[in-house]
């Protein structure tokens, strides 16, 4: 599924670096302002990985992020990334067992109430990109929109989600409405998805686990 997508991309790649850069700004600055609503409410922390725990569906543009952070670590720092690779290469195999789809291609079905069990199965489970050392995301500035969301409330779509649970203890409902935000409004990112006509969705671990069994070189 990603393998193919970065071939019907080619030398358009550049013009999608340029929108996923505009979409990622918009949807900092949205985060950067609930986080500064949000002060002393928000637990957020660098070691912190509450949010590293879990597989949760990722799109085709979320997947063609994380494999430009593989190729980009493996050129800078080729020893973290092939341990982020081996990490992921542990996972598959406890993440395929009862995958809700097609686990060979990666591809989660459409079967919403088989996912949230299989999900909420595999919570513990951390993400191949969790250093487990520093405790620390090795592909940080290349992360899902779902990862850089998580934290304060948000409003995505017509969904209201709640703020993580360590965030906002105690406070009341009306406190935490203050500090929602809406990190994508006008839908840049289902609008993005849509050009690179791939509306499957699959998981991080198989994506950085295929990325160097493909041997494929998106940094070239």
């Amino acid at each position: 599924m990603v393998g193919m997508m970065a071939g019907r991309w080619g030398s358009r790649r550049f013009d999608l670096e340029q929108a996923d850069r505009r979409l990622l700004q918009v949807v900092t600055d949205a985060m950067d302002g609930a986080a500064a609503l949000s002060g002393h409410r928000l637990a957020c922390r660098p070691g912190c990985d509450e949010c590293c725990h879990g597989p949760f569906p990722i799109n085709a543009l979320d997947a063609w992020r994380l494999r430009r952070g593989l190729a980009e670590l493996a050129a800078r720092d080729p020893e973290r990334a092939a341990a982020v690779v081996d990490r992921a290469r542990t996972l598959v195999p406890l993440l395929a067992a009862d995958f809700p789809g097609a686990p060979e291609l990666g591809v989660l079905s459409e079967d919403e109430e088989a996912e949230e069990a299989y999900f909420g199965r595999h919570a513990a489970l951390p993400c191949p990109a969790l250093d487990p050392v520093t405790r620390r995301c090795d592909l940080y500035a290349y992360r899902p929109l779902t990862c850089r969301t998580f934290g304060p409330p948000v409003r995505l779509g017509a969904a209201d989600l709640p703020p993580c649970r360590l965030c906002f203890q105690g406070e009341p409902e009306a406190a935490i409405e203050s500090c929602r935000a809406e990190p994508d409004p006008h839908g840049l990112e289902d609008r993005l998805v849509a050009r690179l006509g791939q509306d499957e969705e699959t998981l991080i671990a198989f994506v950085l686990a295929d990325r160097l069994h493909k041997g494929e070189d998106e940094s070239s």
